[in-house]
């Protein structure tokens, strides 16, 4: 259902559900979201990158029972790459050039 951007997993992670796994940062809770039980990073929606370029997210393992952190807390950089999603404009065209058969470069 939503883009899987990343896995986070610790160590401490048995499988057995004691590990809490939480991000925040920009866009965390709404543009990403996590599973707190695997770890799975996701977005939510289409990024553009004429929006915003990147996004910086912190990740971290909790102890679900104490809410104790597992691990240092990890730090994501989302960097946007960009799609050619708009067609290119030429407000001052057209142009019209012509290059002679044979000719040197910078003639």
């Amino acid at each position: 259902m939503y883009n899987t951007l990343a896995h986070l997993h610790s160590n401490s992670d048995k499988g057995d559900g004691s590990v809490r796994y939480i991000l925040s940062g920009e866009g965390a809770g709404s543009i990403f979201i996590i599973d707190e039980v695997t770890g799975d990073i996701h977005a939510t929606k289409s990024l553009d990158r004429e929006r915003k370029t990147h996004y910086v997210l912190h990740a971290q393992a909790l102890d679900r029972n104490t809410q104790e952190a597992l691990e240092p807390m990890s730090e994501f950089i989302i960097k946007v790459q960009d799609i050619n999603d708009n067609a290119p404009q030429f407000p001052d065209g057209p142009f019209v050039a012509t290059v002679p058969e044979m000719s040197e470069v910078g003639e």
